[in-house]
């Protein structure tokens, strides 16, 4: 589309506002101006534009009614709103836009135009002639661009010096600032000092308002923060009067150091003590990438013992891994994911997300805290697929399948449920050009989703289990595997009947793979029975109760039963030997009576609802009776 083709679209219609329909509403003749002072410039405040005034009302006859001027009787406070945002007098919304600073005007109101209007948004003061027609002098002295920091407009800024990249300091960021403050009327509280003021955010380590302006700023920004009473909280660095309505704060943001909470509860903290090259977090090793560090390992003592100097015993040789591989401990790699290129961090990390879950260096005692210095040296991203032919991809496909499947041995199962999925994603935009690469795709894609069943199953996850096998058995109704794995699923959450109906349905589809379905069987008759078993525990002596002791055994019910939502131990790559063992065992299936046989039905459809405590009493009864009726 051309320049022309473009002038001829219709515009978007910009949405009317309120003040926009108040506007409307004058009626000419009902508001007049009269220039008292020239001011300076050509420009005027518009909608946005934070407006700094004083104004005194009089009555035609000239005595003052109100006035923020000293000599008038007033505090000598000046007003300030925000066009566009603050509540406003229809005569002042409609006159001071008309302003320059250091302007004074004379504007005459009939009622309508000020306190009497019909939909005027502020009420008037007490005793306030506002049925009236009046004089409202008007001295604008200055105006800006505003920064809205809260809905209340209790805190705004007004930028000075615009300041380097996007970044704004937040809790727990640590920061360097040159402040002074002046109170509404001018009058000098903080001066400003050569040395910055040195604070962590969120700390309460200055006023509220004040923190809030600052959480705005940009790095080596000026700026004034304009703070109302109720946002003027105390705090170390300011003693705040009863009197004071108002602060102007002029703050420099000299520095601050980006400090992270990775897990929220304070114990795996990242400092950023070099900035590093870039911009956070765009150019970060966020996802899977090969890395380059070196780093320093200290032990949280006293002396904060070295154990580790990568420049020292690894002769000045950085350290490379692959991130995603679990190839360092949790808490250095969570970190070193957020750093840029020549960034230097200090970390401080739990035993939990250091060595105890990790292969321990010497020094390093059991439960021990430790503090990583790590520079990021350079990072290379993945290897990009665009272009890549089909057989490449493929290769590329299996090689990040089989860093999952090492994950998978080793237990890491989340890592390597990341693996197969970001193989997955990729595969959403490869496009097979025949019918033999579509098979080679359609199976490999089929593999990582049963991995990725595996993987689920492994965290407990049974349904997420469930639905990833079920994208297989869509695809490819019959493919044993997916009945298998998602029988497994069905056992773990309870659902016999399903898992059972899956088991028999891999002999129908694959005589071949009666053995595997014979092993899975068997290991879910071992969990019927072990269900039947804790059922039958819970429900006796249930009535031996007196009544009105009925509800008391449903409370032993509830804190008893756990959930049936368990998963099969067997590791994944053992799964095979499992079943080659089972296949030896003959097995003989003894008579059940008619109660054995209701048994089964009720329990399965008291699992699948929880075991709420009504319907469990209910089952006992159907229990006693078919066992009175046939044994």
């Amino acid at each position: 589309m051309d320049a022309t083709e473009q002038n001829h679209l219709p515009k978007k219609k910009k949405s009317e506002t309120e003040d926009d329909k108040r506007r409307k509403k004058i009626v000419p003749g009902s508001l007049l101006k009269a220039l008292v002072r020239p001011g300076g410039g050509e420009s005027s405040p518009v909608d946005g534009d934070q407006v700094i005034y004083h104004r005194t009302v009089r009555t035609l006859d000239g005595v003052v009614v109100e006035s923020t001027k000293l000599e008038c009787g007033g505090r000598g406070l000046p007003i300030r709103d925000v066009l566009g945002k603050s509540k406003m007098i229809l005569g002042l919304l409609e006159g001071i836009p008309t302003m320059h600073k250091d302007e004074i005007a004379m504007f005459k109101m009939k009622p309508e135009m000020h306190y009497a209007e019909k939909d005027c948004p502020v009420s008037a003061p007490g005793d306030f002639p506002k049925d009236d027609e009046l004089h409202f002098e008007i001295e604008l002295l200055d105006f800006a661009k505003a920064k809205i920091a809260s809905d209340d407009l209790g805190v705004v800024k007004k930028i000075l010096n615009e300041g380097e990249g996007w970044e704004s300091p937040r809790e727990p960021y640590e920061v360097k600032a040159r402040i002074s403050a002046i109170s509404g009327g001018g009058q000098v509280i903080l001066s400003r000092k050569e040395e910055p003021y040195f604070f962590t955010f969120g700390k309460s380590e200055v006023p509220e308002g004040l923190e809030i302006g600052i959480g705005t700023m940009a790095r080596k920004e000026k700026a004034v923060i304009y703070v109302r009473r109720q946002y003027l909280t105390e705090s170390p660095l300011m003693d705040i009067a009863q009197d004071l309505e108002e602060v102007h704060f002029e703050v420099e943001l000299v520095h601050f150091i980006q400090v992270r909470d990775m897990l929220g509860d304070g114990r795996l903290i990242k400092r950023r003590i070099q900035d590093g090259r870039g911009e956070f977090p765009m150019d970060c090793p966020l996802q899977d990438s090969r890395l380059s560090v070196h780093y320093k390992g200290m032990l949280l003592n006293e002396e904060k013992t070295v154990f580790y100097d990568s420049r020292i015993e690894n002769n000045d040789h950085p350290l490379e891994f692959s991130s995603g591989e679990g190839l360092v401990p949790e808490g250095f790699e969570m970190c070193t994911r957020l750093m840029l290129p020549g960034e230097i961090a200090l970390v401080t990390c739990p035993p939990d997300y250091a060595y105890d879950k990790f292969p321990r260096p010497p020094g390093v005692p059991e439960g021990a805290h430790v503090q990583w210095e790590i520079e990021l040296l350079s990072f290379e991203t993945p290897r990009d697929w665009t272009g890549l032919d089909f057989q490449s991809i493929m290769n590329e496909a299996e090689n990040i399948r089989s860093t999952g499947n090492r994950l998978f041995k080793e237990g890491k199962f989340e890592l390597a449920k990341a693996k197969y999925e970001k193989v997955l994603r990729e595969f959403n935009h490869v496009n097979p050009q025949d019918d033999e690469e579509g098979k080679v795709f359609g199976d490999a894609r089929n593999m990582l989703h049963l991995n990725v069943a595996a993987c689920s199953l492994k965290m407990g996850e049974w349904r997420k289990s469930l639905e990833t096998c079920n994208k297989v058995l869509e695809a490819k109704p019959g493919h044993v595997k997916g009945l298998y794995r998602r029988g497994m699923a069905y056992m773990a959450g309870g659902e016999y009947e399903d898992a059972r109906n899956d088991f028999n349905m891999m002999v129908k589809v694959d005589k071949s793979s009666e053995a595997d379905a014979t092993a899975a069987l068997l290991k879910l008759k071992q969990k019927e029975q072990e269900a039947e078993s804790k059922a039958r525990k819970q429900f006796k002596g249930l009535f031996d109760k007196k009544p009105g002791e009925i509800t008391e055994v449903g409370s032993e019910i509830r804190e008893e039963t756990k959930t049936i939502e368990e998963i099969d131990e067997t590791k994944d790559d053992e799964i095979e030997e499992e079943e080659e063992r089972t296949r030896t065992v003959v097995s003989t299936e003894r008579k059940r009576k008619w109660s054995e046989k209701a048994w089964p039905i009720m329990k399965n459809v008291m699992v699948q609802i929880g075991i709420q405590v009504g319907v469990a009493l209910l089952g006992v009864l159907i229990f006693q009776f078919v066992s009175s009726r046939f044994t």
